[in-house]
C-alpha cells in the first residue's frame, strides 16, 4: 500500500489492480498518490474502522476500477458514507449501476457519483437485440432442442415456425432511452425496422427522436399496451421499487414479449410468469434476475423463455472501457474539470 503524500491528492483505489489502462494508471499515480486497501482490509468491519481511524488519509476521490471487486465493503449508505472524509469530491466506479451507492447521500455531501454506462452501452445493445431476436424467434427452443433428443429436435423444427415472427415492422416500447435505451433502438430501428417507442421521465431532443423515428409517451401504461415487444433499460430504483409488477403487466398488450437487461430487482418475476401462462406475455429475455444468482424456477422451465447470466455488458472492450473511464473522470474532477459522467450532480445543486 502506497505511503499517502500529503502534497499530493489521494485517490482510494478499491479493488483489484488495474489491468489494462497501465500508462494511464502510471500517469494517474504520478500525478495522484493512489492508495490501495488489500482484500481483507476491505471487509465490511474493518473498512469501518479504517474510514474511522482515517487509515488512508483524507482521500479525494474513491476509484473502483471493476464491478466484480472492490464490493466487499458492501453497499456504500448512511452507515458508510458520513465515514468518508470531507476532502473527498468524487466516487468513480465501473458498471452502469449504482445501487451498491446511496447516490442521493453522496450528493448531500457533495461527492458526485460517476458510473461507466456509456463504455458498456454498445456490449449490453448487443445483447438486447439478441434478446429481442430471441423473443420473437424462440431462439431458447430452437437451441436447447438442437443440443436435445432427435424427437425433441424434429418437434422444434416442425412446430416453431408457427409461432415465430420476423421483428421487421413490429413495434418495440423502450423503457428509458438513456445511452444504452438509445442504442438499442438505434439498432433495432437500422437493422429490423422496428417502429420506436419509449418512455422516459424526460423527453429527448427532437433530433435524437428523429433519427429513430421514435416516439414518445409520458403514461408507461399507455405505450404498453400498444407495443409487441418492451425492452427494460432503466436504472434500479433506489427505494426498491419494481417497475414491472402485477398491476403494471395487465397493462401489456396481449401477445407481447418482454426483455430485461436492466436490474433484475425492478422485476416481480411470479407475476411475469404468470403472465407467461396465461398468454399475456409470448416470449421473455433476461439478462438480470431479481435473487441473482439463483434464477426463478417457473421461467427457467418455460421454453420461450430466454436467460443469460447478467453477462450482457460482459466483453473484454466493456472491462477496459469501465477500467478507464472511471480514471478519466477522477483526472477531471481533481484537476478541477468537469464529470464526464455525474449520475448524481443535478442533486448537489439542491443539497
Amino acid at each position: 500500500m502506497a505511503t499517502p503524500n500529503p502534497a499530493k491528492p489521494i485517490i482510494l483505489h478499491i479493488g483489484d489492480p488495474v489491468k489494462w489502462n497501465l500508462e494511464y494508471y502510471s500517469q494517474l499515480a504520478q500525478d495522484f498518490t493512489i492508495v490501495r486497501p488489500e482484500t481483507e482490509e476491505r471487509e465490511r468491519g474493518q473498512f469501518v474502522k479504517a474510514l474511522r481511524d482515517r487509515k488512508w488519509g483524507d482521500f479525494a476521490a474513491i476509484f473502483r476500477p471493476f464491478w466484480n471487486t472492490g464490493g466487499e465493503m458492501g453497499r456504500w449508505d448512511k452507515e458508510l458514507i458520513p465515514l468518508i472524509p470531507e476532502s473527498c469530491k468524487i466516487f468513480a466506479s465501473a458498471g452502469a449501476g449504482f445501487d451498491w451507492a446511496d447516490v442521493d447521500l453522496l450528493a448531500a455531501r457533495g461527492i458526485v457519483y460517476c458510473n461507466s454506462a456509456s463504455a458498456s452501452s454498445e456490449a449490453v445493445a448487443d445483447f438486447a437485440i439478441f434478446l429481442i431476436l430471441a423473443t420473437f424467434r424462440n431462439l431458447n427452443w430452437c437451441t436447447t432442442s438442437a443440443r436435445s433428443s432427435p424427437s425433441e429436435f424434429t418437434s422444434c423444427h416442425t412446430h416453431a415456425a408457427a409461432i415465430s415472427h420476423n421483428p421487421r415492422g413490429h413495434s418495440l416500447g423502450i423503457i428509458g432511452l438513456g445511452n444504452i435505451g438509445f442504442s438499442i433502438a438505434h439498432k433495432a430501428h437500422l437493422a429490423f425496422g422496428m417502429q420506436i417507442k419509449y418512455f422516459d421521465v424526460l423527453r429527448k431532443p427532437l433530433a435524437q427522436e428523429l433519427s429513430v423515428e421514435a416516439e414518445f409517451f409520458n403514461d408507461l401504461d399507455s405505450m404498453l399496451g400498444l407495443v409487441d415487444c418492451v425492452v427494460l433499460a432503466t436504472p434500479a430504483s433506489p427505494d426498491g421499487r419494481k417497475v414491472i409488477d402485477r398491476n403494471r403487466l395487465k397493462a401489456f398488450k396481449k401477445g407481447s414479449r418482454f426483455v430485461n437487461i436492466a436490474r433484475g430487482s425492478l422485476v416481480d418475476e411470479e407475476a411475469l410468469a404468470d403472465a407467461l401462462d396465461e398468454g399475456t406475455l409470448v416470449g421473455v429475455g433476461l439478462d438480470v434476475h431479481q435473487f441473482e444468482p439463483i434464477v426463478n424456477g417457473r421461467l427457467s422451465a418455460l421454453k420461450q423463455v430466454t436467460l443469460t447470466a447478467h453477462n450482457a455488458g460482459g466483453t473484454l472492450e466493456t472491462h477496459m472501457g469501465f477500467e478507464k473511464l472511471a480514471m478519466e473522470n477522477i483526472d477531471a474532477v481533481l484537476k478541477g474539470k468537469e464529470p464526464l459522467t455525474p449520475v448524481n450532480k443535478h442533486l448537489m445543486a439542491t443539497t
